[in-house]
């Protein structure tokens, strides 16, 4: 039986994502060909001039932009200042597991840092309070901190962890550091288990700003709750990554 179908590679999309009748938007077979170009050319490298690959795949600028679009929204590429089209690093992989985005980091040879814009005390809504086994009202000490890779702005984080439970938490916390290493080392928290839950979004105007990253660029965000081995409720955290930086890693178990 004949199979004109492109090579499969596992991991990649079966077929490349051809449909089966062979019918593809044309933009889509640029983005499959730019991949093949990406991957010869390797990180950091220059894309060539928009007319130069419009010419060499015959299709319009028009539909040359969709294409590379698309690749900037995945990853693949990154925008530069003075219009260069650059090849991107791979993703950042963060292992779905209860150690610290610190950890995580620092794995892949990188220097994981954060940016403080809130260190506060709130009192809790119905379901923070719930998580946290607080009455409803009760103060939490809310850590808000921009998460950075090697320097580079990579996400938002929010801690909401219970006041009277951790009262030395805003004087003697360094919240430039981790707070995993704080909570185990300074005051003897054992992490237990962690329910976490992943979902895409959209950066809201303020996120992508306090991120840097375009409003339209696919976000990861997880949700994060924590007990002791005794079931007692350590924190909430809302973590937001940049989709096209981040990856999540986990080995599951039967």
């Amino acid at each position: 039986m004949r199979n004109d179908s492109p090579p499969h590679r596992a991991g990649e999309p079966v077929r490349a994502g051809v449909p089966d009748h062979g019918r593809i938007p044309r933009y889509y077979a640029v983005k499959t060909e730019l991949l093949g170009l990406i991957e010869e050319l390797g990180e950091g490298a220059v894309l060539p001039a928009e007319r130069e690959l419009a010419e060499r795949y015959g299709v319009s600028r028009v539909t040359l932009r969709q294409a590379v679009g698309e690749l900037v929204l995945e990853g693949r590429l990154l925008r530069r200042q003075g219009s260069r089209t650059v090849v991107a690093p791979p993703k950042l992989l963060q292992p779905l597991a209860l150690v610290s985005y610190t950890e995580g980091i620092r794995t892949q040879g990188l220097e994981p840092g954060r940016t403080v814009i809130s260190a506060e005390a709130l009192p809790a809504d119905p379901q923070l309070a719930t998580d946290l086994g607080l009455e409803p009202g009760g103060e939490v000490i809310h850590l808000e901190r921009v998460l950075l890779a090697g320097g580079e702005r990579v996400g938002l984080e929010s801690s909401y962890l219970p006041r009277q439970r951790f009262p030395r938490l805003l004087g003697d916390f360094d919240a430039d550091g981790s707070l995993y290493a704080f909570l185990q080392q300074e005051l003897g928290v054992v992490f237990g288990e962690a329910e976490e839950r992943i979902e895409t979004v959209l950066a809201t105007p303020r996120e992508a700003l306090l991120i840097g990253t375009n409003p339209a660029t696919p976000m990861i965000l997880l949700h994060r709750v924590s007990w002791e081995p005794d079931g007692t409720p350590i924190e909430r955290v809302r973590s937001l990554f940049r989709g096209d930086r981040f990856s999540f890693v986990t080995r599951l178990r039967r």
